[in-house]
């Protein structure tokens, strides 16, 4: 189909792209990598009078260190985020997740900055981010204000990002070499969205489980965190048995909708069984 009519800017920096996403305000959309917004323009299901494409701003783009965490670029692609070195080494999980996302076209052309703030619930990246505690920092004509992953994510498709509000980097904890991750998803092909995802960050220690971070992908309206199971992990053994047991926990506080994909019954079964192999795997049981 043919999208709707409207205008089109492409800035080059981050002040350009700030001051014409005020001026386009809640009519503007952000165009990264396109993977999301095209196919919705195609169908005609957005009218936005202004598409803001933000893929000539070198500032938004490669991964660097500062301190204790390690920033990435909201236009950073998913293939540069897979093979980038410090991603790899501090923050396994996002390298991981991001390894199963669509195939090499889309991991070419989608961007970390535009799956997090497109907060698609069947998206796998915003549930790794949630999981490892990270930091979504956003810019608009009044500066810079930094939202945690925990409070980004508020309902179907939405973000805390204000109409003005242009997201710029994101932010991970360096998580040192006592801590294991592993992603588990279910899906039937590449091209078909995640039917449910489990991204696990596991501290060991003394050969039992010290704490871990679990994120959810397509159990609600947002990523969710698997708390429940969380808190019978943290202290316990590495064992089968105690993992199983924690893992029956994960679908408390979720609310799975049911689709052509699966029932709300199957996600929950899902959500049980990729809990406990995800946290088996990063926990280096399995």
């Amino acid at each position: 189909m043919i999208p709707p009519a409207f205008d089109y800017a492409r800035p080059t920096s981050i002040e350009a792209a700030v001051r014409a996403l005020a001026e386009g305000g809640e009519e503007a959309k952000v165009l990264a990598g396109g993977q999301s917004l095209l196919p919705v323009l195609r169908l005609r299901l957005t009218y936005p009078k202004l598409v803001l494409d933000v893929g000539r701003v070198p500032q938004l783009r490669g991964v660097r260190e500062e301190s204790d965490s390690i920033v990435v670029g909201a236009m950073t692609t998913h293939h540069d985020v897979l093979h980038d070195a410090l991603v790899r080494r501090h923050a396994p999980l996002l390298a991981v997740t991001t390894e199963t996302v669509g195939d090499p076209a889309v991991r070419h052309r989608g961007t970390l900055g535009g799956a997090v703030a497109h907060a698609d619930p069947a998206g796998d990246l915003p549930s790794a981010v949630l999981a490892l505690g990270g930091k979504l920092v956003a810019e608009s004509p009044r500066g810079r204000r930094t939202i945690p992953a925990a409070e980004f994510f508020v309902g179907y498709l939405m973000t805390a990002l204000e109409p003005d509000e242009l997201l710029v980097e994101i932010w991970l904890p360096k998580l040192g070499t006592d801590w294991g991750f592993h992603y588990e998803k279910f899906h039937p092909s590449a091209q078909v969205s995640t039917v449910v995802g489990v991204a696990v960050a596991v501290r060991r220690e003394n050969g039992g489980i010290a704490e871990a971070s679990i994120g959810l992908t397509n159990m609600g309206a947002t990523p969710l965190r698997a708390f429940a199971t969380e808190a019978a992990l943290a202290g316990s053994d590495a064992t089968v048995e105690a993992v199983a047991r924690a893992a029956e926990a994960a679908v408390e506080g979720t609310s799975p909708m049911s689709d052509l994909n699966a029932s709300s019954e199957y996600r929950i079964h899902l959500a049980q069984v990729l809990t406990r192999r995800a946290v088996l795997a990063a926990a280096g049981v399995v």
